[in-house]
């Protein structure tokens, strides 16, 4: 009997071979092409607004309001600059302390600097935000509670804004006087439904992990936001911060030629700074530009003038934070040409590392890990003015 004769490809019926298979992307290629949309959707409105500014009103106000712009009031931004910089350090410093993060307060305010200036140069306007919570969180090696110190932050001075700016639009003459008051009712009611959905979505999870969850975010609120060694201070932060926002639109409304009186301009700048937080913007600038010149065209005051007025400001604002240009360079410079490890360092005179004050020394490349008791007796501090700068190691700088 013979062997049976095997098929060969071409005698194989063609039902039996198998289907070519199709090359399909993966399906993780397309998320980050819509989260590169989202990223340049806010972008492209900033722009679209300018570009509509400049096409209702020319661009007379925009270059009249950069040729106002003079020594002094350059070191007015300066000052008003440094005082509202330093507040918000201290406002993140002590959020940070009520997380059991080690900050001190130089290097709070270093970094903070950094951030306005890469928010108001790069767009979308909280680049430098993100890069400061990313940054600060791997430095304290507890990258979840370093971003969610910024974000706690970032939250206390937009619950003062607006907390602040209803009461001035529901008192004080302005546009929208009207309008606030009749829809603050039902804002309200919105604000209350949407929290009754997200604690019905919360409860809908699983019982660990929603009890997890809720306690981990209340317990984190509850110890950088309310407690009473943090709370005065967050609000007096606060406070100063939104005043020094505030002078800080007066004086460019001064510069851009506006003779309009404090009390007008107060919830005019209210609206402007509402604006802002959108994150609508390139660099910032976009909605703060729209709003403006549709305040002072309905205040009376011209749109014009608004436009120019929130030119002034942002021009004012960028200059304030360009001592965060310092920062980014000198500290680029330092990790470009690093300490010999032959140099005695601050920390150790010897070249096995050691501790300082219970803080691991660690080379000027690496980041530093505190430990819990350390950052527990930093965190018992509620005024960060006292801390010695010595206490914190230069955080390295890293590539935006």
């Amino acid at each position: 009997m013979s062997a049976p004769t095997l098929p060969t490809v071409s005698t194989v019926p063609a039902a039996v071979l198998p289907t070519p298979v199709r090359p399909y992307a993966p399906t993780g290629v397309a998320a980050p092409r819509r989260r590169a949309l989202r990223a340049h959707l806010g972008t492209l409105a900033g722009t679209a607004v300018l570009a509509v500014l400049l096409w209702r009103l020319g661009t007379g106000a925009f270059l009249d309001g950069l040729r106002r712009i003079d020594g002094p009031a350059v070191l007015a931004a300066l000052g008003i600059g440094l005082v509202t910089t330093v507040f918000s350090a201290w406002r993140w410093a002590l959020v940070a302390r009520g997380l059991r993060i080690r900050l001190p307060l130089a290097a709070a305010v270093a970094d903070y600097y950094r951030a306005l200036f890469l928010n108001a140069a790069l767009p979308g306007g909280v680049l430098g935000d993100v890069h400061r919570a990313v940054r600060h969180g791997r430095s304290t090696g507890d990258l979840r509670r370093g971003v969610r110190a910024v974000v706690l932050e970032r939250v206390a001075g937009q619950l003062a804004l607006i907390g602040a700016g209803t009461g001035v639009l529901l008192t004080m003459p302005s546009p929208v006087r009207a309008e606030v008051r009749h829809l603050a009712p039902l804002v309200a009611l919105a604000l209350a439904g949407a929290l009754a959905v997200v604690l019905a979505l919360r409860w809908n999870r699983a019982p660990a992990r929603r009890g997890r969850a809720v306690r981990t975010a209340l317990g984190e609120a509850r110890h950088g936001l309310l407690s009473r060694r943090n709370l005065p201070g967050i609000a007096l932060s606060s406070a100063i911060v939104l005043a020094g926002h505030l002078t800080m639109f007066v004086l460019a409304a001064r510069v851009a030629g506006s003779a309009a009186s404090v009390a007008v301009l107060t919830p005019l700048a209210v609206l402007a700074l509402l604006a802002m937080g959108l994150p609508l913007n390139v660099g910032g600038w976009g909605p703060r530009e729209g709003v403006t010149a549709w305040a002072f065209g309905a205040a009376g005051l011209g749109a014009g003038t608004g436009l120019g007025v929130a030119v002034v400001y942002g021009v004012l604002s960028l200059v304030a934070s360009l001592p965060g240009v310092v920062v980014l360079v000198g500290r680029r410079y330092a990790a470009r040409y690093p300490r010999s490890p032959s140099e005695p360092s601050e920390a150790s005179e010897s070249s096995e590392p050691s501790d300082v004050d219970g803080v691991p020394a660690v080379s000027a490349v690496s980041s530093a890990t505190y430990s819990p008791k350390e950052s527990a007796r930093l965190s018992s501090s509620s005024f960060p003015f006292s801390a010695d700068p010595s206490e914190g190691r230069p955080m390295t700088p890293e590539s935006v």
